[in-house]
């Protein structure tokens, strides 16, 4: 089983729950940027969970299936048509042999994912099928996929959900993506970072009081955040020190950097703030040109704010796999 990839979209790689535990050697953890949205699109075809989908950014590719394909797409709301039919987002859909998807412009967030029943079934790197496309490491050399690419299929047993003699066909239900999606645009909870004692007066007040804009010099590694600049009280002379992703640098220019899936494990600019765990994915759908906020949070509510968005996660996908299995 295999899908042709046709046209690449913007930018599309593969991703699963990322590559952990090779920090030491100086290698992050890439993987899907809005993580609960790539488990749920996993959920929707009927995956164990950890199976490598495709992240899609702003713009989709064009796809054809060779082989019968259960397919689920859900993160950012893009336009999609298989042979010309639209496909709804956020449910399970059937696509028989032959069928071309057409996935076309984002209308709301920045990342998408395609989910397969069986995942796309690429040599894992490190014990994992994610791309890191800043240190080219995974499948595909480490790139995104391209024009001509064939992506293998792993095999699992047809979806008693949905039928192939019907032809292309989505499930009568489907999931709410608000929850999962910011259309509220609520400032984001950010922890202050080791060196925010070091910003000046009018920084440390404006770093929470101030809209940043996404710029579009953002990537994967890190979104650039355009606004009056920060500044430092007095010069610091450091050293690297270890980063995460949703780190908060501040480098010379003064325009705050939030790193992302594929940050560095290290980096020498002043670390001002951390973006509560629970926030990365929502910060993940953030576009270049979006206006993005801040609030001060302490450790325990970020820890509060991460179970209040895990809980509810888990249930919804241990529904998802209960109502599968009953259809």
């Amino acid at each position: 089983m295999s899908v042709e990839i046709i046209k690449p979209g913007l930018l599309t790689s593969v991703q699963d729950g990322g590559r952990r535990g090779y920090a030491s050697q100086g290698l992050g953890r890439a993987g899907a940027m809005d993580i609960p949205a790539w488990r749920l699109a996993n959920a929707l075809v009927g995956n164990e969970g950890s199976e490598a989908a495709l992240e899609i950014t702003l713009a989709g590719p064009t796809l054809r299936f060779r082989h019968d394909a259960v397919v689920a797409i859900t993160g950012g709301i893009i336009e999609s048509r298989a042979d010309g039919q639209a496909l709804p987002p956020w449910t399970s859909c059937f696509l028989p042999a032959g069928t071309v998807l057409r996935m076309g412009g984002m209308r709301h967030g920045c990342r998408s994912y395609l989910a397969v029943r069986g995942g796309f079934d690429v040599a894992p790197v490190l014990g994992s099928r994610s791309t890191d496309l800043h240190a080219r490491v995974g499948p595909l050399e480490g790139g995104p996929v391209k024009a001509g690419d064939t992506l293998a299929i792993g095999s699992r047993e047809a979806a008693p959900w949905l039928h192939a003699d019907k032809g292309i066909q989505a499930l009568r239900w489907g999931l709410d993506p608000q929850p999962w999606l910011d259309y509220a645009h609520e400032p984001f909870a950010l922890l202050r970072g080791h060196h925010h004692d070091a910003l000046d007066d009018a920084s440390r007040r404006a770093l929470f009081a101030q809209r940043f804009t996404v710029s579009k010099d953002s990537n994967r590694t890190g979104n650039r955040l355009d606004a009056a600049p920060l500044r430092l009280s007095h010069p610091l002379e450091l050293i690297s020190e270890a980063t995460l992703p949703g780190t908060l640098q501040l480098p010379p220019s003064g325009q705050p950097i939030l790193l992302l899936a594929e940050a560095p494990v290290t980096g020498g600019y002043p670390r001002i703030g951390q973006l509560a765990a629970a926030d990365l994915s929502r910060f993940a759908q953030q576009r270049p040109g979006d206006a993005v906020s801040f609030r001060d949070i302490s450790m325990d509510e970020a820890l509060q704010r991460l179970r209040a968005r895990n809980d509810p996660l888990e249930r919804l996908l241990h529904r998802i796999a209960h109502r599968l299995e009953s259809a």
